[in-house]
């Protein structure tokens, strides 16, 4: 069986200014961390990653049992962050998803944001990510990262965008 390597970029982000208030276009409205939105997030999750490349880097997130997992393996960590997990919904249900959590240092850790293919374009991610780091800042941290696939050319964008840099390259083996 054939391995492929998928480069990732591990990027940063001094959360030194403040995050500010973050508007949504409408019709789409924040949804807070709930207990009772573990599926939905994991839902969400699924419709935004099926198809897309991480989804080969990550095949938990082409799979809606496995984005089911994953939530609940991401809300057992002792870092989740309820005030930097958010949902956003629209008219016809949530078409967006970010958790967030502590990570050694501290440093907050951007986990999935993720839209629906039908809603991309609008804002929204970069409203996600800004609630997370709206949520760390909360929180009292005072750095960011996350990880993204270097062929996601439109997330890299927005994630520069922001002032995220690239802190790290890695490397992800996949079989098959």
């Amino acid at each position: 069986m054939a391995i492929t390597y998928y480069k990732r970029l591990r990027m940063e982000l001094d959360l030194d200014e403040p995050i500010g208030p973050i508007a949504l276009p409408d019709p789409f409205t924040w949804i807070a961390w709930d207990e009772s939105l573990l599926a939905l997030h994991a839902d969400v999750k699924y419709r935004s990653f099926r198809g897309e490349i991480d989804a080969y880097v990550f095949p938990c997130l082409g799979d809606r049992y496995g984005c089911q997992r994953l939530m609940r393996e991401i809300r057992r960590k002792p870092g989740f962050l309820p005030g930097a997990t958010w949902l956003i919904a629209g008219p016809d249900g949530c078409v967006g998803t970010v958790q967030g959590v502590l990570d050694h240092g501290p440093i907050g850790a951007i986990q999935n944001l993720g839209v629906v293919p039908e809603h991309r374009g609008k804002g929204l991610g970069r409203a996600l990510a800004r609630g997370a780091l709206a949520g760390f800042q909360g929180a009292g941290l005072r750095r960011a990262y996350l990880e993204v696939t270097a062929e996601n050319r439109s997330a890299l964008m927005l994630y520069r965008s922001l002032g995220f840099r690239k802190a790290r390259t890695l490397y992800k083996a996949v079989d098959g």
